[in-house]
Parts: structure tokens; C-alpha cells; sequence
């Protein structure tokens, strides 16, 4: 499998919630980082935390973009409240494996005030989401 196709494939366990799968994904000794909240994770940690994070949430997978070793992916979850969050994950790969991932986690919610009083700006349509596709 491609860098590419890798991330998608981790993506679509994680959206699944097949936590069971997730380990075979990373070399031994991955390192996983949220950055967003200062968090270091061995692959077990990792595989603990997203098997306890509460509800059930669906993963869409945006844009991936893909080098040899490395691959990097947009997602949108939605939660089982309705409430919706973005990922921004880099992904480092050896021998066909995760070694190292990095990710940037946000909530998604209307621009803030301050930047609304500017009259700048727009909501992102689907068009620009997806380069037109």
C-alpha cells in the first residue's frame, strides 16, 4: 500500500471503531502527538484513548496529500451531538508503517465575532473545500 493509502486505511478503522486494527498500522515504538493538547502517545495509548473517547462519531476524509514516506490527511468528525471537529494528521512512514503521527485537532463553529465586525470573509462553500471537485 502507498503512503496515501495507508492513512485512508487507518482512517476508515478509526471511523469503524475497529480498535482491535489499529496497532498493526505502526512500527513498534510509534510515537503519536496531539499537539492541541500537549499529548505524547505510544501506539497503545493511542488506541486506548480513541477506544475510550465517548460516543460514536463518523470520520469524512477530505483531502490527503501523499509523499513516499509520508502522507498527510484532513478529516472532518462528527459527533453523536451534532457537534463537528477537523484533523489536520501528518504522517511519518518506514517499511510501510506509521512511525510517527502528528496531529492538530479544531472546532468547527462560526468565525469569532471580532473578525465578523470586520465585513471580511465568507463561509467556505463546498467548492472551495474540495478544489472544485
Amino acid at each position: 500500500m502507498d503512503s496515501a493509502a495507508l492513512a485512508q486505511a487507518l482512517w476508515a478503522e478509526i471511523g469503524a471503531q475497529r480498535w482491535d486494527a489499529l496497532a498493526a498500522y505502526f512500527l513498534p515504538g510509534a510515537l503519536i502527538f496531539w499537539h492541541n493538547t500537549d499529548e505524547c502517545f505510544t501506539v497503545e495509548e493511542f488506541v486506548r484513548a480513541n477506544r475510550e473517547y465517548p460516543g460514536n462519531w463518523r470520520i469524512e476524509i477530505e483531502r490527503v496529500h501523499a509523499l513516499a514516506d509520508a502522507a498527510a490527511t484532513a478529516v472532518r468528525v462528527y459527533g453523536p451531538d451534532g457537534l463537528s471537529f477537523h484533523a489536520a494528521s501528518f504522517f511519518t512512514f518506514r517499511h510501510g508503517k506509521i512511525v510517527r503521527l502528528d496531529e492538530y485537532w479544531g472546532d468547527d463553529g462560526p468565525a469569532p465575532e471580532w473578525r465578523r465586525a470586520l465585513g471580511i470573509g465568507r463561509p467556505i462553500q463546498r467548492e472551495d473545500r474540495y478544489g472544485g471537485e
